[in-house]
C-alpha cells in the first residue's frame, strides 16, 4: 500500500508515543529486577536471628528484693538492647508469679520470674580486651575482699564502654574475672580523671553503698592543680549545677536553684601548695554530680589545669609546653568509710600518678 507523506507523518506520530511507553516499561522492569536482586543480596547479608538466651525461671532472693523488674532483666539479659527488654515486657512475655509485669513492678523475695527466650541477630564476636591491658588492670587493684574491690583507674580509661569506646573498666574487669557472679560499679569517674574507683561484689552491698553516698557517709578526696593562686584558705562551696541545653556532656553553675533540672552540688576546697601561677588543691566531694569539681572551680575563676571542656585553653597550651602537663590534673586519691553491714573500715590513699608527679616537680 502506498503511503503518502501526510499519512506517513500521522503513523509516525502515532508510533512514537508507543515506542516511548515501551522503552519506559522496559526500564521499569529492569529497575524492578535490579531492586529484586539487591533485596536478595541484602537478605543474604542480613544476620539471621539466633537464640541468645533460653527460657528460664528465676527465683528472687533477698539480694534482688525491691529491684524493679526492668532493671533486673537488663542485668540478667546482658548484651540485649534495652528496646528488646521493654518490648518483651510490653507484650507480656515476662511473667512474675505467672502474671504479666509492668516495667515498674518491684520484685519481692521468693517471686518466680519467667524470662522468655531471646532471639537476636548474629553479632560480630565480642571485642576481646588485650591480655596486656587485663594484666595492667589486675595490677591496678588496690584492695579486694568479699564485698568490695578498689581499683586505681588510669586517665583515659572510661568506666563504661560504648559511644566509640571499645571497652571500659567494668567490661574489662568482667573479662578479667569471669568467675565472679556479680560485679558492678558503685560510682563513676570521668574518663580523663584518674584514681580510686569502687566496685561492689553483690547487689546488697551495691545498694548499701549507693545509700551511703546519698547520706554523705563516704568520704572522697581528690587532688587537683588549678590556674591562679587560691584565695581565702579552706572554702565550703554550695551551688547548683544544670546540664547545658543541647549538650548532655557539659554542665554549668546556675543561680535558679528552684529549677527542676538544677541539682545541688557541694564540695570543700583546701589549698595544699601555692605556686606562682598555680595552686595544688585537695577537694572533698560531698555530692557526686557530673563534672562537679571542674565546673565549680571554673565558676570560681580557677579552672582545673588540662581541662579541655571548662578550662583556660591558652593556659593549658602554656602548661603543656612549660611544665609538661598533657592531661587533666584531677586525681581521686583518698577514700574513707565504714561498711555498716560488715563493720569493715576502708581507708585508702594512693599517690599521684607519675605523669602528675613530674608536673609538680617542674613547679618546685
Amino acid at each position: 500500500m502506498e503511503v503518502f507523506p501526510q499519512q506517513l507523518k500521522y503513523h509516525l506520530c502515532k508510533l512514537t508515543p508507543m515506542k516511548k511507553a515501551s522503552e519506559a516499561n522496559t526500564k521499569k522492569v529492569q529497575e524492578t529486577d535490579k531492586k529484586r536482586v539487591s533485596d536478595q543480596d541484602n537478605k543474604k547479608s542480613m544476620p539471621e536471628n539466633v537464640l541468645v538466651h533460653k527460657v528460664r525461671f528465676v527465683t528472687i532472693d533477698a539480694s534482688h528484693a525491691g529491684q524493679r523488674i526492668d532493671n533486673f532483666l537488663l542485668r540478667e539479659l546482658k548484651d540485649t538492647p534495652r528496646s528488646y527488654v521493654y518490648r518483651i515486657l510490653r507484650k507480656g512475655e515476662v511473667r512474675v508469679n505467672k502474671k504479666r509485669a509492668k516495667p515498674t513492678l518491684k520484685l519481692q523475695d521468693q517471686d518466680i520470674v519467667r524470662i522468655p527466650p531471646v532471639y537476636l541477630p548474629v553479632k560480630e564476636k565480642q571485642e576481646t580486651v588485650p591480655k596486656s591491658f587485663l594484666d595492667t588492670l589486675s595490677e591496678s587493684i588496690i584492695h579486694e575482699d568479699d564485698d568490695i574491690i578498689l581499683i586505681n583507674k588510669s586517665s583515659g580509661l572510661a568506666v563504661h564502654g560504648g559511644s566509640g569506646v571499645r571497652f571500659g573498666l567494668i567490661e574489662s574487669f568482667r573479662q578479667l574475672r569471669p568467675e565472679l557472679p556479680f560485679v558492678e560499679l558503685v560510682h563513676r569517674l570521668d574518663k580523663e580523671t584518674s584514681g580510686i574507683v569502687m566496685l561492689a561484689k553483690s547487689r546488697g552491698v551495691l545498694l548499701e553503698l549507693h545509700e551511703m553516698l546519698k547520706q554523705k557517709q563516704i568520704n572522697k578526696f581528690y587532688q587537683t592543680l588549678i590556674l591562679g593562686k587560691w584565695q581565702g584558705g579552706k572554702q565550703h562551696i554550695k551551688n547548683h549545677l544544670q546540664r547545658n541545653r543541647g549538650s548532655k556532656q557539659k554542665v554549668r553553675v546556675v543561680k535558679d536553684k528552684n529549677s527542676d533540672k538544677a541539682k545541688e552540688s557541694e564540695s570543700i576546697f583546701r589549698p595544699i601548695k601555692l605556686y606562682q601561677q598555680y595552686s595544688l588543691m585537695e577537694v572533698e566531694l560531698l555530692t557526686g554530680r557530673m563534672h562537679q569539681i571542674r565546673t565549680q572551680l571554673a565558676d570560681l575563676g580557677n579552672p582545673v589545669m588540662g581541662d579541655s571542656q571548662y578550662g583556660d585553653f591558652a593556659a593549658n597550651r602554656a602548661a603543656k609546653k612549660d611544665i609538661g602537663l598533657k592531661r587533666l590534673f584531677l586525681h581521686a586519691y583518698h577514700l574513707n568509710f565504714k561498711l555498716n553491714s560488715s563493720g569493715k573500715v576502708y581507708d585508702y590513699k594512693i599517690d599521684l600518678p607519675k605523669e602528675l608527679t613530674a608536673v609538680i616537680e617542674q613547679l618546685r
